[in-house]
């Protein structure tokens, strides 16, 4: 099955065909944070949803140049240094490092670039985009001093959003980085300083100011990957203004075609309901790591549903990932055990082998539902055939070898083995004693001894299982 992706901008599903198929570098530009604050895990369910677009496409042979950027000015970031007392670039530093640091937690690839907009190189490449726009009539300076973009006069303002702007009255024009669909109009591309911005500022042919947030995503977009890209993801909420505006203000520099395929992902709800702090239900990285979690299965959470549905996070679905790990886990360790006998008998002529239904099923749309479903699907079907005696050494070995094929795309593998503290191990083998004697109430209170220090233990066919769990958080 060739690669196929729903287009935001068409509306469609559509085969993918790279801009440059000879070359095999796909061009990819993903929205990156806001450094006002810690991302929150809404934010990385669209980080992780681009890192598996990334490993599935390498999956498939191709080579990925992914620029990331970091919005390291704007007005969140400006008025968070404000209130801190704080120069901007030390605000927002300790933002950016823990978002790398929440990146790695997650298991999430770096890009190749990540650009930070107040770099020098940018703020240059922002000024000459706009100098090239006002040339061509597509932008002017107001009154006020700052530099506004004209959407009347590019008449595809609009596509991407699929709105008619005949339909839309406008309020006048706006300087702030975020607006709502009544307030559409001329939006600023520099913007003039004032006293708020403090020391932010850099000196252009329009006066000292900074720029818009739309403009630093053109600028470095163009700037690391070129006029024409293959891919830009985000959030649906980047749909409108910023990634419409950014359309606009590349192709009117350029005059090409900005992005070939648009990709965004859908919202994170909690409980069903908008993450807010307002409502108790705003999570951090370092929150759901606080009740217990591990970053692999804070990574299942967010990577289990298709990237084009809303997905609902509860403490119950964080225990059913942990649940869908564990069963991962011991399927792996019994084909690691099979994989060692070599005098197994047989399988039968039929037996399940692996196929490529997994990445069909990312093939299609990044469903990573199906793969998914297919994933546990084998594992029931490979667990019976152990159950049965019936896998050999060298299909239990191919079985292992395609774990590890797609797994360069999930990127589950097990945590490496943690040491068990020596009260949890006297437990676990006391709770063991007391099952070989039949003492099932002994049992179970030791079961509960062992929960309580933050570990869980599980009956396997192969005898008890220690795990780290949740404990009473």
């Amino acid at each position: 099955m060739a690669l196929r992706f729903f287009n935001t901008y068409s509306r469609e599903i559509e085969e993918f065909e790279p801009r440059d198929p000879a070359a095999r570098p796909i061009k990819m530009y993903t929205c990156g944070p806001t450094v006002y604050s810690r991302a929150h895990i809404g934010n990385f369910r669209a980080y992780i949803f681009e890192d598996l677009l990334q490993r599935h496409l390498e999956l498939r042979g191709y080579k990925v140049n992914r620029v990331m950027n970091i919005t390291d000015v704007e007005d969140k970031t400006i008025r968070g240094a404000r209130e801190a007392g704080v120069p901007l670039r030390k605000f927002t530093e300790q933002f950016k490092e823990a978002f790398f640091e929440d990146a790695r937690t997650l298991r999430i690839k770096r890009a190749n670039e990540h650009p930070a907009a107040t770099d020098k190189r940018y703020i240059d490449r922002m000024i000459e985009m706009i100098s090239e726009l006002i040339s061509k009539g597509l932008a002017y300076q107001a009154d006020d001093k700052s530099v506004y973009f004209r959407i009347n006069k590019f008449p595809d303002y609009g596509k991407l959003a699929h709105f008619d702007l005949t339909q839309l009255q406008s309020t006048g024009r706006v300087k702030h980085d975020e607006y709502d669909k009544e307030h559409i109009g001329d939006f600023a591309l520099w913007k003039a300083w004032d006293e708020a911005d403090g020391d932010v500022k850099w000196d252009s042919q329009w006066g000292p100011g900074r720029p818009g947030w739309h403009i630093e995503c053109s600028a470095m977009s163009t700037a690391l990957l070129g006029d024409q890209i293959d891919i830009h993801c985000g959030g649906v909420d980047n749909i409108f203004p910023h990634h419409e505006a950014e359309i606009a203000q590349s192709e009117g520099v350029t005059g090409k075609k900005f992005v070939r395929y648009w990709l965004h992902c859908a919202h994170l709800l909690v409980d069903g309901q908008k993450m807010a702090k307002s409502l108790g239900n705003f999570y951090t990285v370092p929150d759901v790591l606080a009740k217990g979690y591990t970053g692999r299965e804070l990574r299942y959470a967010l990577l289990r549903v298709h990237y084009r549905v809303p997905l609902n996070f509860t403490w119950e679905g964080m225990e059913e990932s942990r649940q869908a790990l564990t069963r991962i886990d011991e399927w792996l360790a019994r084909l690691g055990e099979v994989e060692k006998k070599e005098n197994a008998q047989p399988p039968r002529l039929n037996a399940q082998r692996p196929t490529e239904a997994f990445e069909e099923a990312l093939d299609d749309d990044l469903n990573i539902s199906a793969a998914l479903g297919f994933l546990f699907e084998s594992i029931r079907e490979t667990n019976r055939a152990m159950d049965q005696n019936e896998m050999d050494a060298a299909s239990a070995r191919a079985w292992l070898d395609w774990w590890q094929r797609i797994n360069a795309v999930l990127d589950l593998e097990p945590e490496t083995d943690v040491a068990i503290p020596d009260e949890v191990a006297q437990l676990a083998q006391q709770r063991e004693n007391a099952r070989r004697e039949k003492n099932w109430k002994r049992s179970d209170e030791l079961r509960k001894q062992i929960l309580g220090l933050g570990w869980e233990v599980r009956d396997t066919k192969d005898g008890q299982k220690l795990t780290r769990g949740a404990g009473s958080a």
